[in-house]
């Protein structure tokens, strides 16, 4: 489980197609402190650690970890983001007594959506993403998701004739220098993840 508050930018320094996907990650983390089987969100996938080393290091790269990424999780996911050289939002999964500070997030991805607006907006980053036509029900004006591991609040909803919809978020400077939000562009395509309670609640209605 996770909230959606990112810790760490990591950068993927090495990617091997075996069975799986084996991506080696270093990012300004302690990896005395990541253990291994432990979860750790990667801009939104929850993952394994199977392998840590290093030196735990706040201004440079030097600790890294391994995982594994099955076909499945690299279907579901923006098709760019596990090549060599990729920045990715790390978030270790959350432990007993830590401050619940975004939402709960689990790291299962719903959906792609794609930047269709991206401009400034006093000190803040404007952004409208797109959703697609299944996605749309679940996204409210008000409402939590999130965006590659970042909890974010939706500000406006606006439903398309094809049943998709556009939604607005505002990116205060801070989140944008410590995520990768900040470099979202207009045909950008991030990974989404619909608020847990609003999965429950559609389901419910399904049934009812």
């Amino acid at each position: 489980m996770f909230t959606g508050i990112v810790t760490a930018i990591g950068t993927i320094i090495s990617a091997q197609q075996r069975g799986d996907l084996r991506l080696r990650i270093s990012a300004p983390l302690d990896p005395a402190r990541i253990d291994i089987g432990a979860s750790i969100a990667c801009s939104g996938v929850c993952l394994t650690v199977v392998d840590r080393g290093g030196q735990a290091s706040n201004d440079q790269n030097d600790a890294w970890f391994d995982v594994d990424v099955s076909a499945e999780s690299v279907s579901r996911t923006r098709p760019d983001m596990w090549a060599e050289g990729q920045r990715l939002n790390i978030e270790p999964s959350l432990r007993m007594g830590d401050e619940l500070g975004g939402h709960i997030v689990t790291g299962h991805v719903d959906s792609i959506g794609e930047v269709v607006l991206a401009e400034t907006s006093g000190d803040s980053w404007r952004v409208v993403i797109r959703a697609r036509a299944e996605m749309a029900p679940f996204i409210a004006e008000k409402g939590s998701i999130t965006v590659d591991g970042v909890s974010l609040t939706v500000n406006d909803v606006r439903d398309r004739p094809d049943k998709s919809c556009d939604f607005m978020l505002n990116i205060i400077p801070h989140t944008g220098e410590v995520t990768t939000l900040g470099a979202l562009q207009p045909g950008s395509q991030v990974n989404l993840e619909i608020d847990v309670l609003a999965r429950y609640l559609k389901r419910m209605q399904s049934v009812m």
